[in-house]
């Protein structure tokens, strides 16, 4: 990020602002990318879990990564709403590990749970600061970024008209009648203000409310009777112990009942791996590739539901049943190719070609 450039260099200007449609094309299929690159690290976290040694942890990142797939959702439905095709079954869409946040220099990492990776969902949930201005390119939240896209937006619908931006066929909007386990909203963007909506919904589960808050706005999906934390305060809960309660604030931290963490109670997963660490024909890699084939075919039935045909959420869900086995195989077999004794092979979220899945 910014502060962190070498002494001695000059940093060199950014883009301009979003001023075409084809500029806001590009920049929300950067935000499709975006969301998407969220989910693997998410995944790994999860997997790596044993619901019945952290039932609390589980309840969070997976809290987490539903309401990601939510954010996926809303920015296909933004792109679709101006004229746009969004596309996820690509190879760039599934880079090697470790592997930047795209347009960004936050760095991911394939990690089981644990503090490592709290501090790396932390900086990918930072809110940003208030008053930080709006970066359509090498942000440093994704807030910032968000807010980029809100000022095109806003600009274009002032200079072309909301009808010659929001041009897209309404047919392939997907709404919540196709997704759940959530306490967000998926719905249809048609227009400015539903645009406008659809931002705020990711951007404030991620980050809360107006940014000072630690709160996003919806009833906690778990526990009725809770407001639901955004994202960066979950895992500050997490990592603290302890729960946010009302009154709470960003400043003085949670102060309401623990949160029992159990960080021995985890597969210790090889970090970042790959299939290349695993001699061909090995049962690790066969395993790996099966994995992979698996989640290719979840963005192509993602891609498929966000292009038209939003029957295939339903199909994508099963698919990630079929994912998590392969995932909860893979973290109980010994890598006994690794560097560091005692770790488990892991999911390598590596692009498999149509052809060649299984």
């Amino acid at each position: 990020m910014k502060d962190l450039e070498p002494q001695g260099t000059v940093a060199v200007p950014g883009p301009g602002p979003i001023d075409s449609l084809d500029s806001l094309r590009e920049h929300l299929q950067w935000a499709v990318e975006l969301e998407h690159a969220t989910l693997p690290p998410y995944l790994c976290a999860l997997y790596s879990l044993d619901p019945e040694h952290n039932p609390e942890a589980v309840e969070v990142v997976g809290g987490v990564f539903a309401e990601e797939m939510l954010h996926l959702a809303l920015a296909a439905n933004l792109l679709n709403a101006v004229g746009g095709r969004p596309r996820l079954d690509m190879p760039e869409m599934l880079p090697p590990y470790p592997r930047r946040l795209p347009h960004s220099d936050l760095e991911l990492s394939l990690l089981p749970f644990g503090p490592q990776a709290l501090e790396m969902f932390l900086r990918l949930e930072q809110p940003a600061s208030p008053g930080a201005p709006a970066e359509g390119d090498g942000y440093e939240t994704i807030g910032q970024f968000y807010d980029a896209i809100e000022q095109g937006l806003r600009h274009l619908c002032e200079q072309l008209g909301e009808r010659e931006v929001f041009c897209g066929d309404p047919a392939r909007q997907v709404s919540g009648s196709h997704f759940r386990h959530t306490a967000g909203s998926l719905f249809a963007v048609e227009d400015l203000e539903s645009a406008l909506g659809a931002l705020k919904e990711i951007v404030e589960q991620g980050e809360g409310t107006a940014r000072g808050e630690v709160w996003d706005g919806d009833q906690d999906v778990f526990h009725p009777d809770r407001d639901e934390v955004a994202h960066y305060y979950r895992f500050r809960e997490l990592q603290l112990g302890r729960r946010y309660r009302r009154g709470d604030t960003p400043q003085s931290g949670p102060t309401g009942e623990p949160i029992s963490v159990d960080f021995a109670a985890v597969h210790p997963m090889r970090p970042n791996p790959r299939l290349s660490d695993h001699a061909p024909g090995s049962a690790i890699r066969t395993a790996q590739h099966e994995f992979d084939s698996t989640y290719c075919t979840l963005l192509h039935q993602l891609e498929q539901a966000f292009n038209g045909d939003p029957a295939l959420l339903g199909a994508a869900v099963g698919t990630m049943y079929a994912l998590k086995a392969r995932a909860d195989a893979l973290m109980l077999m010994p890598d006994t190719d690794g560097t560091t004794a005692g770790t488990t092979a892991g999911p390598t979220f590596g692009y498999v070609p149509p052809e060649s899945r299984s």
